[in-house]
């Protein structure tokens, strides 16, 4: 009977016992998860609780222009941040701090819940800002330095310098296109709290500076090119404008000024429209400037020659059934004529000549319908569409620029290539790259060295110096006579092309843009200019808004540069008379009529919507026997050699010939079309040089009364007009001389 208790009694043990190993094992296993397998977890979310990474930004590179001025840097500034876990009452604290920001409260305080180590409240303050958070004297805000981009120029070039973000990155312009260069390499630097609720810090790694980087702008003409337009604007009351300044040997952007503008430093002024470059991004039909595409082309396929005269037909012709008109009528004009009185009659037969192919093949080879590659964001292509989609109109309304558009760096850089001597070089803004710790007076002369882009040949030589000569004749008698410069020569076309409403897709007839772009001097360019102004009230045309602009930035900048006059400085009273004498409708040009597609419908090529189109003009009724009933168009022009006047005109369809035998060529016309004048022989008859060096080639032609433009040396290879040909006195005659 005694056993049975102790056995009783030992079993509580065991179960008491078991109870107890096994709560033993629960808590070793328990210890053994947390301190083993959840290691990590915990300490991660511990060190999310008491400490914080926080990026350090690297001081980004400088920005440069080509003589080392700064044009964009950066500079320490304080920072303000909360340790949430030291402020007694938060949300007090970060309404005071807002109100003296400006920041929204709701957002502040919520990254501050989030984040119970760390959170910004006020980055990048200015100096006012700072000291007035820190007169709050509250516990837990302290401050930290920070680089912050700031631009000395300001608003100088704000396009292309661009803007950053609040953590240094580039947003627009070259600090976008550059960022990974500029940026540098962040650092980091922590951010932990004790359990006394104490905070301190530790740099773990330092921010690496980002590279420097040197443009090919000059701070002093980007600030004449913006100068002039500014109160172009102002005067015009234009909605817009670009003025671009080119090299056009190298390709080197010397300035490039858009309005609106910006101030990079005031970041919360800046609007979306602001922020446009609409030197590179901004497309539109380019008006009467393209007529230099198509003549050229003809040129140099030698189909014609300056000095040819097109029947104009009184300035009205009708192709496929659609009327063309010019502002004013003209009659009997030569090429040269036809470049300087902006004709668009005479465009269009000089366009059918040279057909669609060919035609085309020069459009591209001028980079028209594709990138130039300037390293700026945004470049467009413009737009273009292939032969195989231009409509039964379409060559007549591209001749006189239509149912094309082009960006305003396409329209220097096509300038340019008449002034390189008939070679496109491509633009190029940035010159290169400096070390981060190099001085910027000391390195930029060894270190950064400009190397022009692409380039290739599109006219040669001879062709391009006829060009010249002509340009220089639409400033010295045609539309661009207000772009007249002071002891330099000058050259250039104006172009003037309707808007595209966008509200009805159709043509404006109150919105207009107006350009110019020449280039001087003319035997030794210096400079490229390209002004454009939109949408201009009252006075609108190219050669009265855009031409002017282009003769005070090129006066100035020419003086700047040092260049040396290539004629005599006149008497003041002279060039206030010559000036008097230019009326403003002497300097009209365009057509009121739009035969192609407006721009809209146009293939795009590019990223950037269009927004520009035709030209405008004065209306006028031409002859009824200058045109056909079936719309097709015959070309003409005065033939040399052939029927007196008063002898029968035979009948026949009109044939092209090669004009290296122009006094061969037999004209034949329909009996019913555009009429071929024949012309009695007079003037001067131009001599032969061909086989002269260039000192007998000039005397020969002072002997005759002509004016020689040579190009080359050695021996005269070959000339233009031909021997035998008839001009007034004091033509010009292009000789080209090799060895």
């Amino acid at each position: 009977m005694a056993t049975k208790p102790i056995l009783g009694k030992n079993s509580r043990l065991y179960l008491l016992g078991g109870i107890l190993l096994f709560w033993c094992l629960t808590i070793s296993f328990r210890l053994v998860y947390l301190q083993i397998f959840r290691y990590g977890s915990f300490v991660k979310q511990a060190e999310h609780q008491q400490q914080r990474e926080i990026p350090l930004s690297a001081k980004r590179g400088v920005i440069y222009d080509r003589a080392g001025h700064e044009l964009a840097m950066s500079v320490l500034v304080d920072s303000a941040f909360a340790v949430p876990s030291e402020v007694k009452d938060l949300p007090t604290a970060v309404s005071l701090i807002t109100r003296i920001t400006g920041e929204d409260h709701n957002v502040v305080l919520a990254d501050c819940h989030s984040h119970k180590t760390f959170c910004w409240v006020a980055r990048k303050a200015d100096d006012e800002t700072i000291q007035r958070i820190k007169s709050l004297g509250l516990q837990g805000i302290h401050f930290q330095k920070e680089p912050k981009r700031f631009y000395p120029a300001r608003d100088l070039a704000a396009q292309v310098v661009g803007t950053v973000g609040m953590e240094d990155s580039g947003q627009s312009g070259i600090e976008h296109a550059f960022d990974d260069e500029l940026r540098g390499r962040a650092g980091k630097m922590s951010i932990s709290v004790d359990a006394r609720r104490q905070w301190f810090s530790d740099v773990e790694k330092q921010p690496e500076p980002g590279e420097n980087l040197v443009l090919t702008v000059d701070k002093n003409i980007q600030y004449i090119a913006e100068k002039e337009l500014e109160q172009a604007i102002h005067d015009t009351r234009a909605i817009a404008g670009t003025v671009i300044v080119e090299n056009p040997h190298t390709g080197e952007i010397l300035a490039l000024a858009n309005r609106p503008t910006f101030n990079p430093n005031l970041r919360k002024q800046i609007t979306p429209g602001a922020l446009t470059n609409r030197a590179v991004s901004y497309v539109y039909e380019p008006g009467s400037t393209f007529k230099l595409v198509t003549i050229s082309a003809a040129l140099e396929e030698k189909l014609t020659n300056p000095n040819e005269v097109f029947d104009c037909q009184m300035g009205s012709i009708v192709y496929n059934g659609m009327r063309i008109r010019d502002s004013k009528p003209h009659g009997l004009l030569p090429v040269w004529g036809v470049l300087a009185e902006s004709s668009d009659v005479g465009a269009i037969k000089i366009a059918l000549r040279l057909g669609e192919d060919r035609f085309y093949k020069y459009i591209r080879a001028y980079g028209f319908g594709q990138q130039t590659g300037i390293e700026l964001p945004g470049e467009t292509r413009g737009l273009t569409k292939p032969v195989s989609r231009w409509s039964k109109v379409s060559i007549a309304a591209i001749s006189m620029g239509q149912e094309i558009g082009i960006s305003p760096l396409q329209l220097a850089a096509l300038i340019s290539t008449f002034a390189n001597d008939g070679v496109w070089v491509a633009p190029r803004i940035v010159a290169g790259t400096m070390d981060p710790q190099s001085s910027p007076q000391k390195a930029l002369p060894q270190t950064v060295a400009f190397h022009p882009g692409a380039s290739r040949r599109v006219i040669s030589s001879y062709t391009a110096a006829e060009m010249r000569s002509m340009m220089q004749k639409v400033v010295l008698e045609g539309t661009g006579r207000k772009a007249i410069l002071e002891g330099y020569t000058s050259a250039g076309k104006t172009g003037t092309a309707q808007k595209v409403d966008p509200a009805t897709g159709a043509y404006s007839k109150t919105k207009y843009i107006g350009s110019f772009a020449g280039f001087a001097p003319l035997n030794n360019p210096q400079i490229v200019v390209a002004v454009i102004l939109d949408s201009a009230v009252g006075l609108h045309q190219g050669g009265q808004v855009s031409a002017p602009v282009f003769r005070r930035v090129t006066q100035q900048v020419l003086e700047y540069l040092h260049t040396p006059h290539d004629l005599p400085l006149a008497p003041q009273h002279q060039l206030l008379l010559a000036q008097t004498k230019t009326k403003e409708k002497d300097l009209e040009e365009g057509t009121p009529d739009h035969p192609g597609e407006p721009l809209e419908t146009a293939e795009v090529n590019g990223d950037t919507m269009p927004s520009s189109a035709s030209k405008p003009s004065v209306a006028r009724e031409p002859s009824p026997a200058n045109t056909r009933s079936d719309g097709n168009v015959v070309q003409a022009a005065i033939r040399q050699n052939e029927s007196m006047p008063g002898e029968a005109v035979p009948s026949g369809p009109a044939r092209n010939e090669d004009l290296a035998d122009a006094a061969a060529l037999q004209a034949k016309i329909p009996a019913t079309g555009t009429v071929v004048l024949d012309v009695e022989q007079g003037g001067i008859e131009v001599p032969s040089f061909v086989g002269k060096t260039v000192r007998g080639a000039v005397e020969s032609a002072q002997d005759a009364g002509l004016e020689l433009e040579a190009v080359g040396s050695g021996v005269a290879r070959q000339q233009s007009p031909l021997p035998g040909t008839h001009v007034a006195a004091g033509a010009h005659v292009t000789v080209q001389f090799g060895r």
